[in-house]
């Protein structure tokens, strides 16, 4: 299970390198979903199944509203990709600076975080996230719900905003 923990953390750095070095919003998306995805991993290996879920899906729906709206006004024809000389240059520097980061603070890490929820099973009575999941459904319920139509608005209000002189995507077929 480290080996897998290991596997989303360099997923998860990498994927902060791609969005932090990328110029076009469409590899910065592509970006943003490996980091999501990754860090909702680290949330399952954590013991967090509901809450990487919930995390997950909310945050994908946030990540659809901010591509639609970069997309929608960066409409390039050839976008730089990953490959592109500028953007590789990036990412080299990011690496480095990570590298050099890891290897200032490699002394002072703690090795027993990366205890996953099944190797503990034995002490436990109850999984962490089942508290979690009563909980959002007493009392975060309303929220969730609020949240989800608030992005859904917020697409809309973005399409509308992007469609400038032309009919754009909220035409009449």
């Amino acid at each position: 299970m480290v080996y897998i923990m290991c596997v989303f953390m360099l997923g998860l750095v990498l994927g902060v390198v791609v969005v932090a070095s990328n110029p076009s919003p469409y590899f910065g998306a592509l970006g943003l979903v490996v980091v999501s995805g990754m860090g909702c991993g680290m949330l399952v290996g954590h013991g967090a199944p509901f809450l990487s879920l919930v995390l997950f899906l909310i945050y994908l729906g946030g990540m659809l509203v901010v591509f639609a709206y970069s997309a929608a006004l960066a409409a390039e024809p050839f976008p730089e990709t990953l490959g592109s000389r500028s953007v590789a240059l990036n990412v080299a520097g990011y690496l480095v600076g990570v590298v050099l980061g890891a290897s200032f603070f490699w002394d002072g890490w703690f090795g027993g975080l990366w205890l996953t929820v099944d190797e503990g099973a034995e002490f436990s009575l109850l999984r962490a996230d089942i508290g979690g999941v009563a909980v959002m459904y007493s009392s975060g319920g309303l929220m969730l719900v609020l949240s989800a139509w608030v992005l859904l608005l917020t697409l809309f209000v973005v399409l509308e905003v992007c469609r400038g002189l032309s009919r754009g995507a909220l035409r009449a077929v």
